[in-house]
């Protein structure tokens, strides 16, 4: 089951970081603003929101047995960590720390966003997998 939940979180994932985020939120999400924190809530929101239809879907359409317990926390802690390391400065604090600071200007923190992203998703699956 932790592979069908991994697999369908992360298609979530991609739809909502790429497909649905508007230019607004990727442009402001990491401002230190009222403009930054409601595009970074909004953009977390849409996280939530699809991650949850894609769980129903599993759980309807694939038979799965998911706990609402469960599910529930999994998507609060998707919107958490997804508006956390979203709001850039974890990313960068963290390169900078293990070494990768000059990586940072050659675009390589777009990859740290998206494994921290992922990470977060496969723990979300693993967790719900167990319970």
């Amino acid at each position: 089951m932790f592979a069908t939940l991994f697999i369908l979180l992360f298609i979530a994932h991609l739809l909502s970081d790429y497909a649905l985020q508007t230019d607004h939120q990727a442009e402001h999400k990491a401002l230190r603003t009222t403009a930054g924190y409601w595009a970074a809530t909004a953009h977390a929101g849409t996280h939530v929101l699809v991650s949850a239809v894609a769980l129903g879907l599993g759980w309807i359409l694939l038979d799965m047995p998911l706990s609402l317990p469960a599910a529930g926390v999994a998507l609060l802690w998707i919107g958490g960590t997804h508006a956390f390391v979203d709001r850039r400065w974890p990313v960068t604090w963290w390169m900078t720390r293990t070494g990768s600071e000059e990586w940072i200007g050659r675009g390589g923190a777009a990859h740290v966003d998206q494994t921290a992203h992922v990470a977060a998703l496969g723990i979300a699956a693993m967790a719900m997998a167990a319970l």
